[in-house]
C-alpha cells in the first residue's frame, strides 16, 4: 500500500527503488533521492520498507514527499550464516523488485549510493519482456561484482582474487570501460546488487521464490541476493559499464583506477564501513566521502528552508 497515493510514483510505471530497513542509512536514502532530482531524473524514487523499518523514519519520508511501499523481509527458508557479514541478512530483500508487476521497470539501488549524472537512460536499455518468464538472455542489468577483495577479507572466496575480476579484464581499454560493461561471465561471473535494472515479472519472480526455498544453493551464497541471481540467471544477464554503479573501492590506486574516471561516473556506491555520513565533512576518510558531503550539506541546506527538523 501506498504511504502517499497522490504521489507522482503512482502514475508512473519506471521508478528507481532503494531498501530501507532501519535509519542507519536513512540519511543516505534522503541524499540520494536528492541527488536523483538534482541531476534531472524524470523518474521517482520509491523507498521499499520493512516491517523493521521505524515510524518515525516514515515520517521523514512523508515529510519529503518520498513515496513508500512495504514489501515482505525476504529470506531463504533454510537460513543463511552471516555473522562475520550481518549486512546480507537485509540484502535478500533487494530481490523483491522483480516482483512489482505494478511497475513497467523497476531499477533498484541501494542506498548507499550518491548520484552524479542523469542516468535516465537506463529506464529504456533492452532487457527481455516479462513474458519470457526469465527464459532469455538479457533478464536484467547491473555491473559486475568487484572480486578483489582489496581488504583481503578472509571470509571471502578464496577465488576472488584480482585476476578472476571482471573489470582487470577491461584495464587495456580504459575508455571503453567507460561505455560497455564486460560480458556477464567474464571473471566470477557474478552482478553487484547494488543497482539492477530489472523488468518484474511473476514468472521471473518464481524462479527467484523457488531458489530462495532451496536450502541446498542457497547455503552456497556467499553474498546473499547477487549470488542468487548470478547463479539462477547465469551469463544472462546485461554487464553495466562500471560508471552506473562505481564502487568506491574502484578508485583506490592499484583496484582498478587503471579504468576509473571521477568525470565519466554517473552513480557513486559507498560500499564497506564507513559510510561517509559515519565521518564528519572535512575528516572524511576518502575523497568520495567528501563529495557525498557537499551533496548532503546542500540537501540539509534546501530542507532547512523548507522547516524540516528531524535530524536526518
Amino acid at each position: 500500500m501506498e504511504d502517499n497515493p497522490d504521489s507522482y510514483a503512482k502514475k508512473s510505471k519506471k521508478v528507481w527503488t532503494t531498501l530501507i530497513t532501519n535509519t542507519n542509512y536513512l540519511s543516505g536514502l534522503l541524499t540520494l533521492d536528492y541527488s536523483l532530482k538534482k541531476v534531472g531524473s524524470k523518474y521517482p524514487l520509491v523507498a521499499l520498507y520493512t516491517d523493521t523499518f521505524p515510524d518515525k523514519g516514515l515520517q521523514a519520508l512523508r515529510a519529503r514527499g518520498i513515496p513508500a511501499r512495504e514489501i515482505p523481509y525476504l529470506l531463504p527458508s533454510v537460513p543463511k550464516e552471516y555473522s562475520q557479514d550481518p549486512r546480507f541478512y537485509d540484502c535478500w530483500s533487494k530481490l523483491a523488485p522483480f516482483s512489482l508487476t505494478e511497475y513497467d521497470r523497476v531499477v533498484q539501488m541501494d542506498s548507499d549510493m550518491m548520484v552524479l549524472k542523469n542516468m535516465d537512460e537506463l529506464m529504456d536499455i533492452e532487457l527481455d519482456e516479462a513474458e519470457q518468464n526469465g527464459d532469455g538472455q538479457r533478464v536484467f542489468a547491473a555491473s559486475h561484482a568487484c572480486a578483489c577483495n582489496p581488504l583481503k577479507k578472509a571470509h571471502y572466496p578464496k577465488h576472488w582474487v584480482p585476476e578472476n575480476c571482471a573489470f582487470t579484464s577491461q584495464h587495456d581499454k580504459p575508455e571503453a570501460a567507460q561505455e560497455q560493461g564486460a560480458p556477464p561471465t567474464a571473471g566470477i561471473g557474478s552482478p553487484n546488487g547494488g543497482l539492477v535494472v530489472v523488468i518484474p515479472g511473476q514468472g521471473t519472480y518464481d524462479k527467484i521464490s523457488c531458489t530462495l526455498r532451496d536450502g541446498d544453493k542457497t547455503a552456497n551464497y556467499d553474498f546473499a541476493d547477487q549470488a542468487l541471481l548470478g547463479d539462477v540467471f547465469h551469463g544472462r544477464w546485461v554487464g553495466l559499464p562500471y560508471v552506473y554503479n562505481a564502487l568506491k573501492t574502484l578508485r583506490w590506486k592499484g583496484v582498478h583506477d587503471q579504468i576509473w574516471r571521477d568525470d565519466r561516473v554517473k552513480n557513486v556506491h559507498y560500499i564497506l564501513s564507513p559510510k561517509p555520513w559515519d565521518e564528519k565533512s572535512g575528516e572524511a576518510s576518502e575523497e568520495t566521502h567528501e563529495w557525498w558531503h557537499e551533496m548532503n550539506a546542500s540537501r540539509l541546506a534546501d530542507e532547512g528552508a523548507k522547516g524540516y527538523q528531524d535530524g536526518f
